[in-house]
């Protein structure tokens, strides 16, 4: 095994291509009247000019606070207290705030979960598209117009030329998801952060909503992260993922392998939870109890108290085991002690008492 920070090149990194994004062992703490609660530990990540990486993980797990950090919109009292962010290999971390907002303004926009709440319910979406190139990019009134008309019919909004006119109430839940895509890309960002934009749609729409970002991803040259609780929509858009469980990253790698191969037993329950209609009937795994207390972090491996394949190994060191390349020269790193164990699972798993019902 060797360290997570030696894993093998991505993407251009073999030919000299700096990461767009780079993470290093990331913290953010939230006061709380209990104490501090620790809201992301130790996460790192890194992310290649045109690429698409998903952060994946239950609801709780840091995915949104992970992104909201990367980009200054952390909400109060939430801050960061250790850890470095490099964008184009330069430290925006301790830059003064107003640089660093500029700076992470001018890169990068975001999707939001929840386009309703996203969009101003008193002004038409076509404008609200349009602000962006008027306001950032200094295009005239006109200019910004035909860039928003553009972008709406990019996005796949029927009759745009009448929809600018419209309110959000007036637009279905799909249509409003696609003004918010529209939004984000309208200032030209390099990287576009987007924060389970389809959880509020039925499969449907998610699946043309998510068609639709990739395709204007690929057009632009756009990296983006997508953040999901389902490996299924991480899976259709990212050659990437970052399992999250407790803050932390538990697993990372290319998601082919790693849906082929989980070498964290999180990954493994996530995968066994989700019906597959092309496999042979199966017990869906349940993941019993409840994440830890971040605010009083158990000692050892934070899963091991839910974890069907835990052993006293998994408890009995002070910290969370490291992050850890499986192979040299293979991008798939896990932080379980126990990965090697990995291919008898699927029989523990069968055996277990915490399976579902068949």
């Amino acid at each position: 095994m060797i360290a997570a920070d030696s894993a093998p090149p991505l993407l251009g990194e073999a030919a000299g291509v700096a990461p767009l994004l780079e993470v290093r062992d990331l913290h953010v703490e939230i006061p709380v009247p209990r104490g501090r609660l620790h809201a992301v530990r130790g996460v790192s990540l890194r992310l290649q000019p045109g690429e698409s990486v998903g952060l994946v993980g239950e609801s709780g797990s840091g995915k949104s606070i992970t992104l909201r950090a990367l980009l200054g919109l952390l909400p109060a009292p939430a801050k960061i207290v250790g850890g470095t962010i490099l964008l184009d290999g330069v430290d925006i971390t301790g830059m003064p705030r107003r640089r660093r907002q500029r700076l992470l303004t001018d890169t990068m926009s975001m999707v939001f979960q929840d386009s309703l709440t996203a969009l101003n319910p008193v002004m038409r979406v076509g404008d609200q598209i349009a602000e962006g190139p008027r306001r950032k990019l200094g295009r005239p009134a006109s200019e910004a117009k035909r860039i928003a008309l553009d972008l709406m019919a990019k996005v796949g909004i029927p009759e745009p030329d009448r929809r600018y006119l419209a309110y959000p109430h007036q637009l279905s839940g799909g249509m409003r998801q696609r003004i918010c895509i529209a939004i984000a890309l309208s200032t030209d960002p390099r990287l576009l952060l987007a924060d389970e934009p389809t959880t509020a749609l039925d499969v449907t729409i998610q699946a043309q909503v998510l068609e639709v970002m990739d395709v204007l991803r690929k057009d632009a040259d756009l990296s983006m992260i997508l953040v999901s609780h389902d490996l299924a929509v991480i899976s259709q858009t990212c050659s990437r993922v970052y399992v999250m469980y407790a803050g932390r990253v538990v697993e990372s790698g290319e998601i082919r392998a790693l849906l082929q191969d989980p070498r964290h037993p999180y990954t493994f329950a996530l995968l066994r939870s989700v019906p597959d209609p092309d496999a042979p009937v199966h017990r869906l795994l349940t993941i019993p109890g409840q994440p830890p207390d971040l605010i009083d972090v158990p000692r050892g491996c934070s899963f091991a108290e839910r974890c069907p394949f835990v052993a006293p190994i998994c408890v009995a060191s002070e910290a969370d085991p490291e992050l850890v390349v499986l192979r040299e020269g293979v991008d798939h790193a896990s932080a379980c002690l126990r990965w090697q164990t990995a291919d008898s699972w699927d029989q523990v798993a069968a055996q277990s008492s915490i399976e579902g019902p068949q």
